[in-house]
């Protein structure tokens, strides 16, 4: 072996165990994304049930209201998603030293007042806003290396004890602070000011654009690191209320199960008997958002199934952002797609996006040799003989 192989395989092992690392994050925060987000769509809800649309712009002022505590709620799972994501990707890495530095590093950097603060130190201006997501997984990952780093060095026996309560988390956030706030932080949160005021800005060709990246993305490798990528980036938005790629993410999460399901059951000699099982399932994982329920039909076939699904989840995505169709809940599929402000649209782009993944994955299909067609005819054969 060589070195350059060497060193391509140690490149190799890295880059996917920072996937692993980031993957444990995604996987903490999901429940307080889920838990945040739907209680918030459901106070907007009632609000408007309550008092029509006006009565929503001032939720947040209606102290002792129904719709103030599921807001309240909703916003507490919100923001607190940001800093468990930091959290648990340095847990992922160091364990529970990890931890809390990876919790407080993140939540320090979207705070707009500290942000703004270091801005002037450093001769900055624009980081009020915080540094988002893109910040905490910065900041999860240098919390977990540094704890690490420090866990791994020998310290006398009487010393050990305190090492992962005390002294780890300690050095962590001295070591770590200065340079996550004005080094990372600061430019971060500039960043991510001008990512929201470009999406809060979007129309025409801008927003097909964005759609089609998004929906392609959450198509292509069915719930792995791309799609969680994109599905991260949209639930990041909805503590800034910027509700529109979540719908085209959401929407091209459906597009995949649903249309290669609907493939399968309109040219079941394309398929095998396995796989018109899988399709039954499919459905209702699809409906749910689980994007996971295309994986049999790529596995089996990637060549001709991830064109199909990628293309149908394009089209999808880019015509909701196109639609200008907002999804406050950031899962759920089929049981949340009354919180759209279009619900009728939002099917709509589900039913393209399946019929146009449908379409692709038939034509390019060719008949398989034991199909379920095959079967069901043999089977009614003998029972005849």
């Amino acid at each position: 072996m060589t070195r350059s192989d060497v060193i391509e395989g140690a490149l190799r092992s890295h880059v996917t165990s920072v996937k692993e690392h980031l993957m444990t994050g995604v996987s903490f925060m999901i429940p307080f994304v889920t838990i945040g987000g739907i209680f918030l769509a459901l106070g907007y809800a009632l609000s408007t049930f309550m008092g029509g649309t006006e009565a929503t712009k001032t939720i947040f002022d209606a102290t002792g209201r129904p719709d103030w505590f599921l807001a309240q709620i909703g916003t507490a799972g919100l923001t607190f998603m940001v800093p468990i994501l930091g959290a648990y990707i340095a847990y992922a890495i160091a364990d529970r030293p990890g931890l809390a530095p990876g919790f407080l590093l993140s939540y320090i950097i979207q705070q707009g007042t500290i942000l703004k603060a270091a801005g002037n130190v450093i001769g900055l201006q624009g980081g009020s806003a915080g540094a988002g997501y893109l910040g905490a997984l910065v900041a999860g990952l240098a919390a977990g290396y540094v704890a690490r780093w420090i866990k791994q060095r020998n310290v006398p026996d009487m010393i050990q004890p305190m090492m992962p309560v005390l002294i780890i988390p300690v050095l962590t956030m001295a070591i770590l602070s200065p340079i996550v706030i004005f080094v990372i932080g600061v430019p971060v949160a500039i960043a991510n000011a001008g990512l929201t005021s470009f999406l809060r800005g979007m129309q025409g060709s801008e927003a097909l654009l964005v759609g089609a990246i998004l929906g392609g993305m959450m198509a292509f490798d069915m719930g792995g690191p791309i799609n969680k990528v994109a599905y991260v980036f949209a639930v990041g938005l909805l503590t800034e209320q910027i509700y529109e790629p979540m719908a085209a993410v959401m929407i091209a999460g459906m597009i995949p199960p649903l249309g290669m399901a609907l493939s399968n059951f309109i040219a079941p000699q394309k398929y095998t008997a396995e796989m018109y099982e899988n399709a039954k399932s499919a459905i209702p994982l699809g409906l749910a958002f689980i994007t996971e329920g295309a994986i049999p039909y790529g596995a089996s076939d990637p060549l001709r199934v991830i064109p199909s699904i990628v293309a149908g989840s394009a089209v999808g995505g880019a015509a909701s952002m196109a639609l200008g169709i907002t999804m406050p809940a950031p899962h759920g599929g089929i049981f949340v797609f009354l919180l759209s402000n279009h619900p009728g649209l939002f099917l709509a782009c589900v039913a393209i996006g399946t019929i146009i993944t449908a379409t692709i994955a038939t034509l390019l299909k060719s008949d398989f040799e034991e199909t379920v067609a095959s079967t069901e005819t043999a089977t009614s054969t003998q029972t005849n003989d």
